[in-house]
């Protein structure tokens, strides 16, 4: 066989390949053995990249999840320091016109 590309990762759009894995009755038998048996040999090879996808994807929605809940525990804490500020400018003005009352 003839294709472009590794074993592990064949060309995905080569219409050589394409024609080469259609079984037709017109091909010799050991033409067509030797199509089924590395297709057959790639199985599990396709099979634990797309476990490997489905890995990476989880993790990467799984640090998402992550960031989000940093964000917000970040955003709650920059509220209860916004509302402290606060209240000491308050204070800081009461005193400032107790001060010029007095």
């Amino acid at each position: 066989m003839n294709v472009h590309g590794t074993i592990g990762r064949p060309a995905p759009h080569d219409p050589r390949r394409d024609t080469e894995m259609t079984f037709t009755q017109s091909e010799p038998a050991a033409r067509r053995e030797q199509n089924r048996t590395t297709t057959m040999h790639l199985i599990p090879e396709a099979l634990a990249r797309s476990q490997m996808q489905e890995r990476i994807h989880e993790a990467e929605s799984q640090r998402l999840v992550r960031q989000l809940a940093l964000a917000a525990r970040l955003q709650r804490k920059s509220r209860r320091l916004q509302r402290r500020a606060d209240r000491a400018s308050r204070r800081a003005r009461r005193a400032m016109a107790l001060a010029v009352m007095q």
